[in-house]
């Protein structure tokens, strides 16, 4: 008879289910949150409303046909004004982005519209529109996430995507997998292309390219994901253990 060196599921108290369970369920919702949460900062950053590599080009290495303003525009912010009021700063911006027209037709767009949460008051961590130099500030060519930026949204992204896919992992352990080794690749695939994902916003900046190795590792990351969240509930609940476990 072969040794089994894991306790499955079937062999855990109610309550230790239970609560593998509830952990599962939060972070399934979190996991949803997360990806709705990139869809909206990066998707229609090229001007086309699906996700693409571009937009994640542009995102990280920036735009060097346009401006931060345009992008955010086309991109995140494009709800926060009317199409012919956004098509009025567009024509502006390709136009030079002179100081007369910002007077006489953006400035009012931008403090009937935006000032009130683009300003130092409202938040600090936001571009100032109540001045024309912090208007200035994002009509200049759009260079993507500085390295200020990249450094402090990678260290959270690190630490706190590991915490998950630990505890993710340790719940997976407990199921029966065959083989071994699936069940081995499984759990290490996370956390290799959790480096391989962090790793590419920088190299993005060196060339494109990496864009699509930010949207393979997320892709590999969350069918991991999915096959640990998947086994792990069904085995907990529904699973029939094999007899020689």
């Amino acid at each position: 008879m072969t040794k089994i060196n894991f306790v499955h599921f079937k062999f855990l108290p109610m309550s230790m289910r239970v609560l593998f369970s509830m952990v599962l369920l939060v972070f399934g919702v979190g996991y949803l949150m997360a990806m709705i949460q990139v869809w909206e900062n990066h998707a229609g950053k090229d001007g086309d409303p699906m996700l693409s590599a571009k937009d994640l080009m542009i995102a990280y290495s920036g735009n060097p046909d346009g401006t931060k303003l345009e992008t955010a525009l086309r991109g995140s912010m494009a709800d926060m004004l009317p199409d012919e009021k956004r098509q009025v700063i567009f024509e502006w911006l390709h136009s030079g982005a002179d100081e007369d027209t910002f007077t006489s037709k953006i400035d009012p767009i931008l403090q009937e519209h935006c000032v009130m949460c683009h300003s130092p008051d409202a938040n600090p961590h936001l571009p100032n529109f109540t001045s024309p130099e912090g208007v200035a500030k994002v009509t200049a060519k759009d260079e993507g996430m500085n390295l200020h930026t990249l450094i402090r949204v990678s260290h959270i992204h690190l630490f706190s995507i590991t915490f998950i896919f630990f505890i993710t992992g340790f719940i997976y352990t407990h199921a029966h997998v065959r083989p071994t080794w699936l069940k081995c690749v499984v759990l290490a695939v996370p956390f290799a292309t959790l480096i391989t994902d962090v790793a590419s916003w920088y190299l993005t900046k060196v060339w494109t390219g990496f864009a699509w190795v930010v949207i393979l590792s997320g892709a590999l990351m969350g069918f991991s994901f999915a096959i640990m969240w998947i086994t792990s509930m069904w085995q907990i609940w529904f699973y029939r253990v094999p007899e020689h476990i």
